[in-house]
């Protein structure tokens, strides 16, 4: 006998407290009902339902084994909605959080298009480069970036962001060009430094390994957007990420240097917190986030701002 229907069967009789009930909804012999439940409670070698002449009540394990059907229907019924043109609609509120620069670019303008596909759902975004606390913080879903540290959260991987060293045309017609990491010593490096004053590595691959780098220069950012300035501007080599740079680079406005020893992509993740039921508002707006940061004509292409324009044409 189908599982499922024995699922479907058991919700059913608890909700209508008879097995008569259940069987007038679904047309069939309360005989019927029964042999469904018989195999269940077999099946599972517990007895979940109380059955007198009049009605049936819950067993204690039956009532903690209600509350995983009920859950197993109810996410069963919202998977086939969101595949379905007449199902149900994703609502509500979605509170989501991402670093400051990558949000600005490639979450921001995404989100226009999510919510005039889910109108009856709204958002707040919360740019900041801190790893805020999802759940005290009454967050859905974050993006992160880079290596997870362990926790209590669910991560998905969206899709891949390389790191490039990269420096301005006039850079490298004053400087030269280096051609292997130990060039790196002869270059002034706009280094990324943290709060406590010890600099970010920059990472790479070599003979097989991945290696980390500390480099030197004159002149060193906790921001960003900012070291991106200055290398447009000329003032020395930076290793940012291709999200950053790439439009820069098509553009011709910098170039890459050292690509031989570029190290693998580091992952976009989402994560969430552990929830038995993720909501619909959520899972959509991940699978809307993965079939754009998982298509490589999304990076190359400067889809990201021909999306941009799109929204704006449209409206």
């Amino acid at each position: 006998m189908d599982r499922f229907k024995q699922i479907e069967t058991f919700v059913a009789v608890a909700a209508r407290g008879s097995l008569s009930g259940a069987a007038a909804l679904e047309g069939v012999a309360p005989a019927v009902i029964g042999r469904r439940i018989d195999a269940l409670e077999y099946r599972l070698g517990v007895k979940l339902l109380v059955r007198t002449t009049r009605r049936v009540t819950l067993t204690f394990e039956g009532s903690a084994f209600l509350e995983d059907c009920q859950r197993i229907l109810n996410e069963m019924h919202n998977a086939e909605a969101a595949v379905s043109a007449g199902g149900v609609k994703a609502s509500g509120h979605l509170r989501l959080s991402a670093p400051a620069g990558f949000g600005r670019r490639h979450v921001a303008p995404l989100l226009p298009v999510f919510i005039a596909s889910h109108p009856d759902v709204t958002v707040t975004l919360d740019l900041s480069d801190r790893l805020v606390d999802l759940v005290n913080e009454g967050f859905d879903c974050a993006i992160r970036l880079g290596e997870l540290p362990d926790s209590s959260l669910v991560s998905l991987r969206l899709g891949d962001n390389r790191r490039v060293c990269v420096a301005s045309p006039d850079y490298l017609a004053a400087h030269g060009r280096p051609e292997s990491l130990d060039d790196l010593a002869d270059h002034n490096c706009l280094a990324f430094g943290s709060t406590a004053n010890q600099q970010r590595g920059w990472t790479f691959a070599k003979d097989g390994k991945v290696v980390t780098i500390r480099v030197n220069g004159t002149m060193e950012c906790t921001d960003g957007a900012v070291l991106h300035d200055w290398c447009l501007e000329g003032y020395g080599l930076a290793w940012r990420s291709w999200w950053e740079v790439g439009d820069d680079i098509r553009a011709g406005r910098l170039t890459t240097v050292l690509d031989a020893f570029a190290a693998p992509p580091i992952g976009i993740h989402a994560v969430f917190p552990q929830r038995r039921h993720l909501p619909l508002r959520v899972r959509l707006f991940i699978d809307h986030l993965r079939h754009h940061y998982g298509s490589s004509a999304y990076w190359q292409d400067d889809a990201s701002q021909n999306l941009h324009e799109s929204v704006h044409q449209s409206a």
